[in-house]
């Protein structure tokens, strides 16, 4: 290579690099206001506080509400952490997939608040099970159900078994007892 080519090759270079830095210039020069930084309504940045509404779909869903989210509605959310029963009505830490508004995620529990009172706690049953019986209790009623056929105990004492077919057998005594016994 010639002393001329050198030269040549050195002034592509410095206009490349002259090129380059003027199209990077503004981008690096450029004051960042806030109003350069704007998020659109459905977007949000850092963490919100809002509130744990209700656990659906088996203890796998939990629904949120929060300033500012979209609709009124409570909006089905992710978690990061194991939540139960007794965290409904806490405050819970929001962060948002992609910043999406619509796509919260729990990442946890405020401490030091406590949820429903566990006499007002709504869609509650009570399950204790030690494994030699089980007992599962509701305030007003009771129902099992499985297909047409039903067993229903309500707070006010009455037992209510309806089907397609009913059948009681005993190996021993099968007692009707009661004020009065209607057949038919």
């Amino acid at each position: 290579m010639s002393n001329q080519d050198l030269i040549e090759a050195e002034a592509e270079v410095m206009l490349e690099e002259k090129m380059n830095s003027d199209i990077l210039r503004p981008l690096i020069e450029r004051e960042v206001t806030p109003s350069s930084r704007k998020v659109s309504p459905t977007q949000q940045t850092g963490v919100i506080v809002g509130e744990l509404i209700a656990i659906s779909d088996e203890g796998q869903t939990p629904l949120v509400c929060y300033p500012d989210q979209p609709g009124t509605a409570a909006i089905a959310a992710r978690t990061t952490i194991d939540l139960q029963g007794r965290h409904i009505g806490q405050q819970v830490v929001l962060m948002f997939e992609g910043n999406d508004l619509a796509k919260p995620i729990i990442m946890g529990v405020i401490q030091g608040k406590t949820g429903w009172p566990l006499d007002k706690q709504p869609n509650q049953v009570e399950v204790d099970a030690d494994g030699e019986r089980m007992i599962v209790s509701a305030k007003e009623q009771l129902v099992l159900r499985c297909g047409k056929a039903s067993i229903t105990l309500t707070k006010a004492g009455k037992v209510l078994i309806k089907g397609s077919y009913v059948l009681s057998r005993s190996s021993g005594v099968n007692r009707i007892k009661g004020g009065s016994v209607q057949l038919n």
